[in-house]
Formats: C-alpha cells, sequence, structure tokens
C-alpha cells in the first residue's frame, strides 16, 4: 500500500468527512468481504486494502499526517504502521466492532459465520408520473426475495432432522492455520473447509430449500408516496429485503424514485416554471390569464405594459417539501408574440398607432403590387 491513494482505495476525496470515510469503508467492506468472497484472493486483498486505507484516514492523528507526508509508514522502515497486524484479519475486530455494531462475519472477535447477519438488502426502482409525484399515491409494487423456508423454519435440514455442529471446527466456522514462513511461523484464521464457515453440517437437506433454509417468494408491497417527491430520492423500507441469516434481522428494501418530465411544468428544486405566450396588443393593454398550476388553474392578472420575457410569481403554488410543511413557488414567464404577417386593415392601425406615438417607418419595405391582367383591366 506504500505507493497507494487511501482517499483513491475508499474512492472518496481529501476533503471528505469522517462520515464520509466510515459510509465508503462499510460499503466496500461488504461488497469484499472475504465471507461474501471465498476463495478469491483478488477480493480478499482489496479488503486488507481498505482496511488498509480506513485505520488511518478514520484517525486524524493519522490522517493529518498521511496528508502531510504522503505515506502510512510512520514508524520508519519495515513495521507497517502503528502495528496493523494482516495476519487472518485479526487487527480488523475494533474497526467492525465499531462500524458494524460487533463482530462481522468472524473476524477480529473470534465469531463464526454461523453467528446472526443481517439478511441482504434490495433495491426497485420505481417510476412516477408528474402529477403522482405532487401530490404523493399509494403504489403496490412485487418484490422477490428470500424468505426462511417455511417447511423446515430455516434450519436447512429435512422435517424431523436437525444440522449437527461441525466436529471439525467446534461450531466455531472457523479454524486456525499455522505455516512456516521466513519471518517465522505465522498463524491465520480461515473459514472451516468441513462445514464451510456454517458451523454446521446438514446430512439431510430439506427438499424445498435444498439445506439453504431460504425460498424465493414474490411479495406484494403497498408504499405510500409522499407528495413532493424527486428523481433521485431514495425511499428505504426497514425489514423488507431478504431474510437474515441464523435469527438475525431481515435486510431493507430501498426505493429509487424515477419521475416522468411534463410537457408543461418543468421543476427545479420545490419551484415549478412555465412559459405561456400573449399577444403583442394583449402585452400593451393588459389582460387576464389562465395559468395550470398543480392544484388546478388559476386567473393571473397581467398589467398593461408587460415586456416579453417577464416573469411572474405564484407563491406557494410549487411543490410541497417532503414530509414537511410548506411549498415552492410557480414561476410564468410571458413570452410577447409579435406577428410575423400583417393584413391591410392590421398594417393601417399599426401605422396609425405608431403616427399617434410620433413614430414614423423607415425603411420598411413596401407591399407588393400585383399587375392587373387582361380581364382585371
Amino acid at each position: 500500500m506504500a505507493n497507494k491513494d487511501f482517499y483513491e482505495v475508499l474512492g472518496i476525496d481529501k476533503s471528505a468527512s469522517d462520515e464520509d470515510i466510515k459510509r465508503a469503508f462499510k460499503k466496500l467492506a461488504l461488497k469484499y468481504h472475504p465471507d461474501r468472497n471465498q476463495g478469491d484472493a483478488e477480493a480478499e486483498e482489496k479488503f486488507k486494502d481498505i482496511n488498509e486505507a480506513y485505520q488511518v484516514l478514520s484517525d486524524p492523528e493519522k490522517r493529518q499526517r498521511y496528508d502531510q507526508f504522503g505515506t502510512a509508514d510512520f514508524n520508519g522502515a519495515g513495521g507497517g504502521f502503528d502495528g496493523f497486524d494482516f495476519g487472518g484479519f485479526g487487527g480488523f475486530g475494533d474497526i467492525f466492532g465499531d462500524i458494524f455494531g460487533g463482530g462481522f462475519g468472524g473476524f477480529g472477535g473470534g465469531g463464526a459465520k454461523n453467528g446472526p447477519r443481517k439478511g441482504a438488502d434490495l433495491e426497485y426502482d420505481l417510476t412516477l408520473t408528474f402529477e403522482e409525484a405532487m401530490t404523493g399515491c399509494e403504489k403496490e409494487i412485487k418484490v422477490t426475495r428470500r424468505e426462511k423456508c417455511e417447511t423446515c423454519g430455516g434450519s436447512g435440514a429435512k422435517a424431523g432432522t436437525s444440522p449437527k455442529t461441525c466436529s471439525k471446527c467446534g461450531g466455531r466456522g472457523r479454524i486456525q492455520v499455522q505455516r512456516r514462513t521466513p519471518l517465522g511461523v505465522m498463524s491465520t484464521t480461515t473459514t472451516c473447509d468441513a462445514c464451510h464457515g456454517e458451523g454446521k453440517i446438514i446430512e439431510e437437506p430439506c427438499q424445498t430449500c435444498k439445506g439453504s433454509g431460504k425460498e424465493r417468494k414474490t411479495r406484494s408491497i403497498t408504499i405510500n408516496i409522499p407528495a413532493g417527491v424527486d428523481t433521485g430520492n431514495v425511499m428505504p423500507l426497514r425489514g423488507q429485503g431478504e431474510a437474515g441469516e441464523n435469527g438475525g434481522p431481515a435486510g431493507d428494501l430501498y426505493i429509487n424514485i424515477r419521475v416522468m418530465t411534463h410537457k408543461t411544468f418543468k421543476r427545479k428544486g420545490n419551484d415549478i416554471h412555465m412559459e405561456t405566450h400573449i399577444s403583442f396588443g394583449k402585452a400593451v393593454l393588459g389582460t387576464d390569464i389562465k395559468v395550470p398550476t398543480i392544484d388546478g388553474d388559476v386567473t393571473y392578472k397581467v398589467p398593461a405594459g408587460t415586456q416579453s420575457g417577464t416573469i411572474f410569481r405564484l407563491k406557494g403554488k410549487g411543490v410541497p417539501r417532503v414530509n414537511s410543511a410548506g411549498r415552492g413557488d410557480h414561476y410564468v414567464k410571458v413570452i410577447v408574440d409579435v406577428p410575423k404577417s400583417l393584413n391591410g386593415e392590421q398594417e393601417e392601425a399599426l401605422k396609425a398607432f405608431m403616427n399617434a406615438c410620433g413614430e414614423t417607418v423607415e425603411g420598411a419595405p413596401e407591399k407588393k403590387k400585383h399587375k392587373k391582367g387582361i380581364f382585371g383591366k
């Protein structure tokens, strides 16, 4: 790790807060944890890297020295830094205890894979119309997830039987392995190859779940969408993910919101913007116009002499603030339409108006006079 950028390893920038660092570490630790990548040497190496990076960046003093000197070798040559231990990931116990609230998959705390573990989280992409997002709505979605097997009650064993404690690891799910190296004998902790870290062996698997203790089910879930949600919002539904392991809690279901665009309204934060067109005469004389809003049409009085591009505000007619009081505003941009062509009567009227204003028409193209044909003459 001497030449690696710890910030790059965790996927954060140098201005990241302590909470940003912890969040990035947790996400990567879950992804590359050896229990989830058994036999994957590359994942194991990445797991070591992100833990080394976190141990430095999560400590204010170490982070300051790292930022100043650009190295984690604070003790000089050969010793790593501050006694960091790579032997069986033993140095990670305190880190995982702080972040995950206890032993994580048996690392650092001597626990086993057969301890209670939270189930996997799920995601669901939900598309809403603009109107649904503005007013809020109720949606029913279908989610397929792994739940506790109803046949065996989640044990994975055939009815009338039960799993047996692994004799090789004594139910711990991990075994100690000693290896002789040029630096001496090193002891590492590894997953038990007899029970694959479960701490138990199922001799007669359940026919429904094939010994996994889980079966896939499709469930209908009703969601109450609050008014004002926008694209990019994420709604967490606690406990609606996949079933936990060994009595652990179920995971969570995250609803990713996407809101369709509207043909008239454009949303900017909690405000709504739109354009409306009026004639030249109405802009000069003033007029009443109907303005569509998410609450329905409202009448707005456009004052005389309004210029094209003028923006009016309808206070409190914008987007509701999610789970909060108050709303944004509704902005109307007025576009004055200038006629591209006039008939004779309109042209004379306009000239009379300009004469009344003391203006003259200079350089205006004259209308072409059509020659009379033989029958016209």
